[in-house]
């Protein structure tokens, strides 16, 4: 499923315009990013849970040319399946 395509699911599930159940779409994706950015994690009960989470640096080795490279320090999203969607699924 693309973006478009849950646009169009949320507007034919709540009868909204396409140009509304985008904004909210966005403004839910948005959300998520700001609480990750200040809190750190976004709860969703029963979805998903979002985890803003610290990488240190580290070493890799390309695998074309063997050659050891430094991976600098950064943040990651990590998420976890929540109980209904995993019902869900299952």
């Amino acid at each position: 499923m693309t973006k478009t395509d849950l646009v169009n699911y949320i507007a034919e599930e709540t009868g909204l315009t396409k140009a509304d159940s985008s904004r909210a779409l966005e403004a839910m994706m948005n959300g998520v990013i700001k609480g990750l950015k200040k809190d750190k994690k976004v709860t969703l009960t029963g979805f998903a849970i979002f985890e803003n989470v610290h990488k240190g640096a580290s070493e890799a080795r390309n695998p074309r040319t063997g050659a050891t490279i430094k991976v600098p320090a950064h943040n990651v999203a990590k998420i976890k399946a929540g109980s209904k969607l995993k019902e869900a699924l299952n």
